[in-house]
């Protein structure tokens, strides 16, 4: 395994647990889900590797998001995420829903503003 990849399965592994022992709200899909769902999409966004199985979690994870508590939900999640994993291609992460064919109500930035999304 090289070393950038060994870093970004610790860095994984460590969100993993933080989220893990943060309380939950309503929301029926919580931030391992989401972590597990999009996991396919970390070399892409990460420029270590292609598109490849990546939308399938893309579109998963939008079918699943029904309620606006869910879609908030995954929303914050993919917040944290943009903006605690090494090395993302943001452009590329926000890009993600348009190049999977789904369209989601707020761009994918560790700034987005969660409490708006309906």
């Amino acid at each position: 395994m090289t070393a950038s990849i060994k870093l970004t399965s610790t860095v994984l592994v460590a969100a993993m647990l933080v989220f893990a022992i943060v309380p939950g709200t309503e929301a029926t899909i919580g931030c391992g889900a989401v972590l597990s769902t999009l996991s396919s999409c970390l070399p892409y966004v990460t420029d270590q590797g292609p598109l490849g199985a990546c939308c399938g979690g893309v579109k998963s994870l939008y079918v699943a998001a029904k309620t606006t508590t869910d879609k908030q939900s995954v929303c914050g999640c993919l917040e944290s995420l943009a903006g605690s994993v090494p090395n993302v291609d943001l452009a590329k992460a926000a890009g993600l829903p348009g190049q999977c064919g789904v369209n989601i109500p707020y761009k994918i930035s560790p700034s987005v503003d969660c409490s708006k999304v309906k």
